[in-house]
């Protein structure tokens, strides 16, 4: 038990630090903003704010929204496989079934022909 508490301790640690690691880097992203556009001064702090804000989101969810992109994309690339891959596997069960029902007709066909040629020595066998 003492394990599991260590894990889940150390576990909120590093998440705590991810969320230190990210606000530090929010926070440098709109020193960055303020610095480089000091000309361009809004209104008031919470319209700078709300810039910052929007610029840091836009920033940081693209990356996410291009991978998610690619990530759709492999989605439908595997959808249409898989949905060529059903045809192909029900052509394929359809095929099977019809060789299926020409070998049973072939060997009903061959029982036939010897139970006739049985039936036509056992007659000529007892007039020998």
């Amino acid at each position: 038990m003492a394990f599991l508490k260590a894990g889940y301790t150390a576990e909120r640690e590093h998440d705590h630090s991810a969320e230190t690691e990210a606000e530090g880097k929010i926070r440098e992203f709109v020193r960055r903003d303020v610095v480089s556009n000091p000309g361009c001064q809004p209104e008031n702090d919470s319209q700078l704010v709300a810039s910052n804000v929007n610029s840091v989101l836009q920033r940081v969810t693209e990356t996410s929204v291009q991978e998610i992109d690619k990530l759709i994309t492999d989605l439908q690339t595997l959808s249409n496989m898989l949905d060529s891959e059903a045809s192909r596997v029900q052509r394929e069960v359809v095929q099977y079934s019809t060789f299926t029902q020409a070998a049973l007709q072939s060997t009903k066909i061959i029982a036939e022909g010897l139970e006739r040629w049985k039936k036509a020595s056992d007659t000529r066998t007892p007039s020998d």
